[in-house]
């Protein structure tokens, strides 16, 4: 018998070999298994390199911090691949294919570099998922591949876990209105939407479950009525004694702060201190408290101490503006985005509340507590971290009252707030009372903002909260 070629139908291509001259069935048989093997060899799916995409703000390399499948793990589209950490904000990353993990480019800790592979992924070359070209290189992530993908020119932000209840249920993410922070498509949203197409009734979401506030007659805990007498407690951590000097490279928020504070020492700071007796505002946060709980928010005096910054904003506004590196403009900003100071495990982060000038005092603790959440988690968003306008830094949540705040760039201001504190002070009539007592330290550009500026602002901004009825007046 006489063989010309061998045709490879899975690979659709021409093999061809010399004339083979079979006398046998045995010769015939064992002929026709070197061409399976062949077949089996060129039937293998296309290994795609999934490089990693420009996720934005100028950031060109990130910290791979965890990884959320392994070699030979089976993805599907906007299935999450891995976490990854910039000196902004931490991105999760979602696959683009669907197919098998055939290599891990980096391991944890490690620095990823935008626009090189980050994993190689064996897809089907039958589904005709990728173009040709694609089966060697990927070409650079379009704006559609982003991991937040922009639909028909709007930007939809949603979970991986929320993209894909979308895409088992054929729903366009188009379609859906989001309610969460700058639109971002929840859960319950995909929900709602499903109802309102088929009519069904939805169990109530477990977010909206409200915890009423203990009644008096039950009983909790006691705290430490004298909190002078706590005695710290040592944070702990393994002690290791190599005997030999550790090198670390700077990563991630921290690397952030080596250059938000390298960029700060060119600004002239001028200091300012304050104490304000917060003796009314603590009596009325233990009234409103249980009605926040109620709503399922925790009202700290953080939300206060914002709503009466913005307030004193409004009236002088030269504390929220920016001025550009030549020193020759002066931008007012229109929003007040106020950061907060956050101590986490990844550092030092500083999230702001966007518009505080149009929220009222639960739509900041609202706030906060969502910040507060993803900053511990490490989840926080480029968007959370970056376009602060004006910031305050709560020291006093970990001890001390006054302290020397360093202006974020290209901020102009900054407040330290110290812990609140119980001491004997005289009021009108000469007569001594228990006022609850807290500090402020105020940092100013001194290039644009005078002494006496400064101080005016501090007088408005303790008088809300020295007098929180005072705020209804200004409220809009």
């Amino acid at each position: 018998v006489c063989i010309h070629r061998v045709r490879s139908c899975s690979s659709i291509r021409f093999i061809k070999s010399k004339y083979v001259c079979v006398f046998d069935k045995s010769a015939l048989k064992f002929s026709h298994q070197q061409r399976l093997f062949r077949t089996s060899a060129v039937s293998c799916g296309q290994i795609v390199q999934f490089k990693l995409s420009d996720i934005g703000e100028g950031i060109t390399e990130v910290t791979v911090k965890e990884w959320y499948v392994k070699e030979g793990d089976s993805v599907s589209q906007f299935d999450s691949i891995c976490e990854v950490q910039s000196d902004k904000a931490s991105v999760t990353i979602t696959s683009r294919y669907d197919g098998v993990i055939r290599k891990l480019h980096y391991s944890i800790d490690e620095i990823a570099f935008v626009g090189k592979p980050l994993v190689d992924i064996e897809i089907d070359a039958s589904k005709g998922v990728a173009p040709e070209e694609d089966v060697v290189e990927t070409p650079p992530m379009s704006h559609e591949e982003h991991t937040h993908q922009e639909i028909k020119g709007h930007k939809t932000l949603a979970t991986p876990a929320v993209r894909r209840l979308a895409m088992e249920n054929n729903i366009k993410l188009s379609e859906v209105v989001g309610t969460g922070k700058d639109n971002r498509i929840l859960k319950e949203d995909i929900l709602n939407y499903l109802a309102k197409q088929t009519g069904a009734i939805l169990p109530p979401s477990p977010k909206a479950e409200i915890i009423p506030p203990l009644r008096k007659t039950e009983t909790v805990p006691a705290a430490p009525k004298d909190k002078a007498r706590k005695i710290p407690v040592p944070v702990s951590r393994p002690i290791a004694f190599s005997g030999k000097d550790k090198t670390e490279p700077v990563t991630g928020f921290q690397k952030a702060m080596v250059k938000t504070m390298s960029a700060a020492l060119k600004i002239p700071h001028f200091g300012y201190c304050d104490e304000i007796d917060l003796t009314q505002l603590v009596q009325l946060r233990e009234e409103l408290k249980p009605l926040a709980e109620i709503r399922g928010v925790k009202l700290s005096f953080m939300p206060f101490f914002i709503k009466a910054a913005s307030l004193g904003l409004l009236q002088y506004p030269i504390l929220n503006a920016s001025l550009d590196e030549n020193c020759q403009n002066v931008t007012y900003k229109a929003s007040h985005n106020i950061g907060v100071a956050m101590d986490t495990e990844q550092g030092l982060i500083v999230p702001n509340v966007k518009n505080v000038q149009v929220c009222s005092v639960f739509d900041i603790a609202s706030e906060l507590n969502r910040l507060q959440s993803l900053g511990s988690a490490g989840q926080l968003g480029t968007s959370d971290l970056t376009g602060g306008t004006f910031t305050l830094s709560n020291i006093g949540t970990i001890g001390g009252t006054y302290a020397k705040p360093v202006i974020l760039p290209p901020e102009v201001a900054i407040g330290a707030l110290g812990k609140i504190q119980v001491l004997p002070r005289f009021n009108g009539k000469g007569e001594v009372f228990k006022a609850q007592i807290m500090n402020v330290s105020w940092s100013a550009d001194h290039r644009i903002i005078d002494g006496a500026t400064m101080a005016r602002f501090s007088n408005l901004w303790k008088s809300y909260l020295e007098s929180p009825a005072s705020m209804l007046l200004d409220l809009k």
